[in-house]
C-alpha cells in the first residue's frame, strides 16, 4: 500500500474564490500590480466558489494521478469539517491519503481568493502543526512544494529521508516560505533536486538578482544543485536547462481567454515531472506541460481543468507546427 510512483509533500488548503465586481488594478511605484477597492464601503461581489484539497502539492498530486501514476500526498489537516472534505476530495481524485495526519483540536488551512478578471490575489493563513515524517515510505518520485513557516525542521527530516533513499528523485517547486528561507538553509534539498521549477520573478528572489540573461539564470539555479532547471515566464513560455542543453518552449495556444490563472504553474511543473516519471524525455515533457496549464486556466480552481494523458496527447496532435522546444 505504501509503494508509490509519485508522492507530493506540502500544505493542503481549501480555497474560497470570491469573484469581485467593483475593483481596479493599478501599479505601485515599483511597477507591481495592486488590487484596489473602496475602503469602508459595502462592496458587492459576483459569486463564491469553494474548492477543497488544493495548494501547490495537492494540485500536483491530482495532476499526477490523472496522468496515470500511483500517487499520494503527505500533508496535515485539522479535525474539522474542512479537513474531512479535503480527505474526500483527494480520495475522489485517486490520491492516497495514507500519509495525511489529522491533528485533534486544530483547524485545516483555509484561504480566500480575491478573483478579479482572469487573475487573483490570495489571502493565506497556514496553520501550525506538529509535523512528523511518515515511516515506511516507498516512492520513485517526491514532489516538494509550499509549506508553512513552522516547517524548517520538517525539511531536514525530508532531507534525511532522501539521504537514506538515494534512488528517490526529487522535484522541487518552492513556495513563498521556502523562497524566503533562502537557498543556504535548504542547501540539502537543492543539492538532491532532480528537477527545479520556478517563475522568473521567483528566480530573481532566490538568487538576489535582476539578471535578464535567461541562460545565466538557469546556470545560477543549477549551481545550487538541481540537475534540470525550468523557469517559466507566463505567456512568454519557459526556458529549461538539462546538463549542457538549453531549450525555450512557447505556451500552448489558448482556445479562448483564460477564466482564472490559479494553478497554471502547478499544472506545468507536475505534468513535466509526471512525464519524466512515465519514462518520457525532457523534450516530450516540455511539449505536454504547457497543454495542462492551458486547460487549467479555462476553469475555476487549480484542478478542474487537469487532463488525462490521452487528452494531453490529443491536444498535442492539434498543436501548430511551431509548437516545439527550440535550442537556445
Amino acid at each position: 500500500m505504501n509503494d508509490f510512483d509519485f508522492i507530493a509533500v506540502g500544505d493542503v488548503v481549501t480555497d474560497a474564490f470570491i469573484k469581485l465586481k467593483d475593483a481596479t488594478v493599478d501599479k505601485d511605484e515599483q511597477g507591481r500590480a495592486r488590487l484596489s477597492m473602496p475602503f469602508g464601503d459595502k462592496i458587492p461581489y459576483e459569486s463564491v466558489t469553494i474548492v477543497p484539497a488544493v495548494g501547490n502539492s495537492p494540485n500536483a498530486a491530482v495532476s499526477a494521478a490523472r496522468l496515470g501514476l500511483k500517487t499520494a500526498l503527505i500533508s496535515d489537516i485539522g479535525d474539522d469539517e474542512n479537513g474531512q472534505k479535503i480527505l474526500e476530495s483527494l480520495a475522489g481524485n485517486q490520491v492516497a491519503t495514507n500519509f495525511i495526519t489529522e491533528h485533534p483540536g486544530k483547524k485545516s488551512n483555509y484561504h480566500y481568493v480575491l478573483w478579479y478578471g482572469d487573475d487573483r490575489t490570495i489571502l493565506v493563513k497556514h496553520e501550525e502543526y506538529d509535523r512528523a515524517w511518515p515511516p515506511e515510505l516507498k516512492t520513485k518520485w517526491l514532489y516538494l512544494s509550499s509549506l508553512g513557516e513552522d516547517s524548517l525542521i520538517y525539511h531536514n527530516l525530508l532531507a534525511d529521508y532522501l539521504d537514506a533513499n538515494p534512488a528517490v528523485k526529487l522535484a522541487f517547486q518552492p513556495g513563498t516560505f521556502q523562497i524566503k528561507l533562502g537557498a543556504d538553509k535548504l542547501a540539502r534539498i537543492y543539492a538532491r533536486t532532480e528537477i527545479f521549477f520556478c517563475n522568473k520573478d521567483e528566480a530573481w528572489r532566490i538568487l538576489g538578482t535582476k539578471e535578464s540573461d535567461i541562460k545565466k539564470l538557469l546556470n545560477n539555479l543549477a549551481s545550487l544543485g538541481p540537475n534540470i532547471v525550468v523557469i517559466t515566464d507566463g505567456p512568454l513560455g519557459a526556458a529549461v536547462k538539462e546538463g549542457e542543453n538549453y531549450w525555450y518552449m512557447p505556451i500552448y495556444p489558448d482556445p479562448k481567454p483564460p477564466v482564472n490563472r490559479t494553478g497554471a504553474g502547478d499544472a506545468y511543473a507536475s505534468t513535466f515531472t509526471a512525464a519524466l516519471a512515465l519514462g518520457k524525455s525532457v523534450a516530450e515533457a516540455l511539449r505536454l506541460a504547457p497543454i495542462n496549464s492551458m486547460s487549467v486556466v479555462q476553469k475555476v480552481g487549480a484542478q478542474a481543468g487537469l487532463l488525462t494523458l490521452a487528452e494531453l496527447e490529443h491536444y498535442l496532435s492539434l498543436a501548430p507546427a511551431n509548437y516545439q522546444p527550440k535550442e537556445i
